[in-house]
């Protein structure tokens, strides 16, 4: 799947939105990339995964005991990551503000973990996501996500997989310029930022 190919889908779906927006990092955009749209259809999800999939090298994938997501966002993208990998998929929740496996899901000690994103923006959530697989003893081993806008300032310390890397300017708050800030907001997130 080619970076046009991608965007065709975001296109087809609705998912590539237009005006102000304030990321989940916190930070101000005029792109915003709905990837719970693009997920909407099973097919595309399934896609999309595979080509996920494609971009992680055979020698790794074998290693993969478990993929895990945060929610909201990772949620889709990250069980079809299982259903293409043939692993079970399980998520983080945030439900006091930091992430944890919740529902009775148990990562087990020294598990291979996945983590499946949908968005990268900052980094930040991924890195949170990571250290509670660690909190739970297991060890990511591989990112991979639909979308890199982090312009590869994410700070992980493992190889990361995005299907697209996009580069829409973001700005933080006392940065934004003019006609963006004109705009009214839309958070469209998962998170309170």
């Amino acid at each position: 799947m080619t970076d046009e190919d991608v965007l065709s889908e975001f296109r087809a779906s609705g998912a590539l939105l237009e005006g102000h927006f304030k990321l989940s990092s916190g930070r101000h955009s005029a792109h915003y990339l709905q990837c719970a749209r693009v997920l909407m259809n099973a097919e595309r999800a399934g896609r999309i995964a595979r080509a996920i999939c494609q971009k992680i090298p055979r020698d790794l994938r074998g290693e993969i005991d478990v993929v895990v997501s945060p929610a909201m966002g990772g949620i889709i993208i990250g069980h079809e990551m299982g259903r293409t990998l043939e692993k079970d998929a399980i998520f983080l929740e945030r439900p006091t503000g930091s992430f944890e496996l919740r529902r009775g899901f148990a990562i087990d000690e020294g598990a291979k973990v996945l983590l499946v994103e949908d968005v990268v923006t900052t980094g930040l959530s991924s890195r949170e996501a990571m250290q509670a697989v660690a909190d739970a003893g297991g060890e990511v081993i591989a990112m991979a996500s639909v979308v890199d806008r982090s312009g590869g300032d994410h700070g992980f310390e493992v190889p990361f997989f995005p299907l697209i890397e996009i580069t829409f300017p973001t700005y933080a708050e006392d940065e934004l310029p003019e006609q963006l800030a004109a705009v009214p907001i839309t958070k469209p997130g998962s998170r309170a930022a």
